[in-house]
């Protein structure tokens, strides 16, 4: 073919880009475009750190195409009608691009392929942003898989070590090709950095650091010593590959740490899988028979949560590293999730929104999958009596005390001993410390022993009549 438009989306890279190295096979020359969606680039789920991000990552990826003679082409509005001015404007003879599997993007994406077949544009996709495809991991009936564990064992029988895609080929933009002008927003140095080439110094440093893979199945739920790799938003924009992940993990030879990690990548395709087998889950209970658990919602509860402001200590710090930096630690997710339906009996789906509304990494599936593990109400969730006691979570997890301590720095004085609790604090060691409950920092807004009762209850009750 003569040209084929290469429409990047999740795989904002040119190192081992399954779709790139199709088009560049394919074509005497490529040209990249990136379309701004209004219904995302305008949402209010769109999280402030994950709209610096990308653009951080476009910004990267214009970069290195220029390097290579080429640019990247930005174009504003619904894909569909952008994608089809493109080809009318390049004479392009297909559209090569990645597959999406949320609810969303395949609407989309079918709305696209039906648009450029009137043009009698070929349009090719690509299974690039996961190791396997939701139809390539099932059972021996065909049914899809609702138990991560054997999940795992079907995944690991069936995706072997990746290949590798080279990017060799030339682009040949043409000149006359219009473009928008890079987005571009007031960068928070608080936030991470997008983009391939920060990317692939993450993930180099974090397999070769002693501290890094090697490590990491002992210190991955350590709060203080944050020894988790941070390469969920590159995985969630493409920004780095992750075949080049599963190559670099094994050639390094890390043991059970090195499995261990592997296994959160496993997750992350589990959560898609469920997702795209079961799109229900999206807007409710994947577990129907808790579709109508009888939440309590108190707005002016939720509202201290999301603050940081429950009086619980490792709560209230991973608020707040979200709210300040767009990220927080996934032992802290879990904690706040659970901390949230269980203790404050608020919808789980008010604190996935406001994950989205701040996370860098606000990956719809996984942030899906997470939360209703969480609550109890999705597929191998946490069983609906496990529920996580904040004070025991923060002294297992936080220790020394260092991750709370550098989040909520009116606490700095209190002893370790009673950091994680500091309502138990005698009153004089309370004065030392600086501290008036409900003053300096918040009395707890809940009493977690009874909440865990009320819980109990109310599952049991939601099941029974489920």
């Amino acid at each position: 073919m003569r040209r084929i438009v290469w429409w990047a989306r999740r795989d904002l890279r040119l190192t081992d880009n399954l779709t790139l190295h199709s088009a560049l096979r394919d074509a005497a020359s490529v040209i990249p475009v990136f379309i701004l969606d209004p219904k995302l680039w305008q949402s209010r789920k769109l999280a402030p750190a994950r709209r610096q991000f990308l653009c951080d990552a476009l910004a990267d990826l214009d970069a290195q195409l220029r390097e290579r003679g080429a640019r990247l082409i930005v174009r504003e509005g619904e894909p569909a009608r952008e994608l089809e001015r493109v080809v009318n404007e390049t004479q392009a003879d297909a559209v090569y691009f990645h597959r999406d599997f949320t609810p969303f993007a395949r609407q989309r994406d079918a709305r696209v392929i039906a648009a450029l077949a009137k043009l009698g544009a070929r349009v090719e996709t690509f299974d690039d942003n996961y190791l396997a495809a939701p139809e390539q991991i099932a059972k021996d009936d065909g049914a899809p898989y609702v138990v991560f564990t054997r999940f795992r064992l079907r995944f690991e029988e069936r995706v072997g070590l990746p290949m590798r895609f080279s990017a060799r080929g030339d682009f040949g933009v043409p000149p006359e090709i219009a473009s928008n002008d890079l987005p571009r927003v007031t960068r928070d140095p608080r936030v991470a950095r997008g983009g391939e080439t920060v990317g692939a110094k993450l993930a180099r440093a974090f397999v070769r650091r002693d501290d890094g893979l090697r490590a990491y199945a002992a210190t991955r739920n350590d709060l203080a010593r944050d020894a988790t790799s941070h390469l969920s938003p590159h995985l969630h924009f493409g920004t780095v590959s992750v075949r080049e992940l599963v190559r670099a993990a094994r050639a390094a030879d890390a043991g059970q740490p090195g499995k261990a990690w592997l296994d959160e990548l496993v997750w992350r395709e589990f959560y898609m899988h469920v997702l795209y087998h079961f799109p229900h889950a999206a807007r409710g209970a994947f577990k129907r028979e808790y579709a109508a658990l009888p939440w309590e919602n108190d707005r002016a509860t939720f509202a201290a949560w999301c603050e940081g402001l429950t009086g619980y200590p490792v709560v209230d710090a991973a608020l707040r590293q979200l709210n300040e930096t767009g990220w927080m630690h996934n032992r802290a997710r879990m904690i706040v999730a659970s901390f949230l339906t269980k203790d404050l009996l608020i919808d789980w789906r008010w604190g996935e929104k406001y994950f989205l509304q701040n996370l860098v990494d606000g990956d719809v599936a996984a942030n899906n999958g997470g939360w209703q593990w969480a609550a109890s109400t999705g597929t191998d969730a946490q069983p609906f009596f496990r529920i996580f006691n904040p004070v025991l979570q923060g002294a297992r997890f936080d220790a020394s005390g260092a991750y709370v301590r550098r989040w909520l720095p009116e606490l700095g004085r209190v002893p370790t001993k009673y950091l994680h609790a500091p309502w138990t604090m005698p009153a004089d060691i309370a004065r030392q410390a600086g501290i008036t409950l409900g003053k300096t920092y918040p009395a707890p807004m809940v009493e977690h022993a009874l909440q865990r009762e009320r819980a109990l209850r109310l599952y049991r009750k939601q099941k029974s009549e489920g």
